[in-house]
C-alpha cells in the first residue's frame, strides 16, 4: 500500500508558506506531503492546474483546501485518486455556485472596500487586499510580524474569479472533513455552517479563530487532516 499524499492548497491573497505550521506537524513519514502553488487566475485556470499535479501523483490522496482552494478541491476532487476532501475555512460551493452566489446568501463581514484592483496588459483585472487592513480582516490572531510579512507576501486573484461556477461537487460522493475559525470575517462563520451542513461534513469550530486557522491553530487544522486520513483509510489503497 503507497503511503497517501496530502496535497496542502492555499487560497486567494496567500501562498503556499501559510501551510508551514501544519506542514511540520504532518511531516514525520507517515504521509507523502505536498503544499501546492496555485496560479490564481480563476476557477477553470486552477483546477486545471490541480488536475494536472493529483494526475502526477501516485497512490491516494487527500486535498486540503484553505478559502479559494476549498472551491478549487470541489471540483479538481472528483478524481479517483481523491480518498477525501479536508476545508480549512473553504468555499464549498455545489455545482453551478459561484463564490458570488454563496457569499450573496451570508455576505462576508469584513467591512469596506479592501480589496484593490490592478488592471494587467491583457485587459483582466487581479485584485489583492489592502496590505494595511490585511491582519486586522485575515489574520487578527497571528503575531504582527508573521501578519505584516503575510500582507506583503500575498499573491493576487483573478477578478473573475468571483463569479466563474464550480463545474462539479466532490462532496456528494467524496466524504469530507472542515475546521473553520468562528473569528473568519471574508467568509461568514454562517456561510461555513450552511455549506458544510450541506455537504454532511464532520465539522470542527475553532473559537475565536480567524480566516488563516492554519496559521494560528496549525495543531488543531493538522488533527483535523490526520482524523480524515485515518478515517479514510479504506479507501487510501492504491
Amino acid at each position: 500500500m503507497s503511503k497517501p499524499t496530502i496535497v496542502l492548497v492555499h487560497g486567494a491573497f496567500g501562498d503556499a508558506s501559510s501551510w508551514r505550521g501544519v506542514f511540520d506537524l504532518l511531516d514525520g513519514g507517515e504521509y507523502s506531503l505536498l503544499a501546492a502553488a496555485l496560479p490564481l487566475r480563476g476557477v477553470a485556470a486552477d483546477v486545471a492546474y490541480l488536475e494536472a499535479v493529483i494526475d502526477q501523483l501516485d497512490g491516494p490522496v487527500v486535498l486540503v483546501g484553505h478559502s479559494y482552494g476549498g472551491f478549487v478541491i470541489t471540483v479538481a476532487g472528483v478524481s479517483d485518486k481523491v480518498a477525501a476532501l479536508v476545508y480549512v475555512g473553504g468555499f464549498m460551493p455545489d455545482a453551478g455556485e459561484s463564490i458570488t452566489d454563496l457569499q450573496s446568501r451570508f455576505p462576508s463581514l469584513a467591512m469596506g472596500n479592501f480589496l484593490q484592483p490592478r488592471p494587467l496588459p491583457d485587459a483582466s483585472v487581479e485584485l489583492s487586499v489592502d496590505p494595511d487592513r490585511f491582519q486586522d480582516i485575515f489574520c487578527a490572531d497571528v503575531p504582527d510580524d508573521v501578519a505584516a510579512f503575510m500582507a506583503h507576501a500575498q499573491r493576487p486573484l483573478a477578478a473573475t474569479a468571483f463569479e466563474e461556477p464550480a463545474a462539479a461537487a466532490a462532496w456528494h460522493t467524496t466524504p469530507s472533513w472542515s475546521v473553520f475559525g468562528t473569528g473568519d470575517r471574508p467568509i461568514a462563520p454562517e456561510l461555513h455552517r450552511f455549506s458544510y451542513d450541506r455537504a454532511g461534513s464532520t465539522v470542527t469550530e475553532v473559537d475565536g479563530a480567524s480566516h488563516f486557522v492554519m496559521v494560528s491553530k496549525p495543531e488543531v487544522v493538522a488533527g483535523v487532516i490526520r482524523d480524515a486520513v485515518s478515517s479514510s483509510a479504506n479507501k487510501l489503497v492504491a
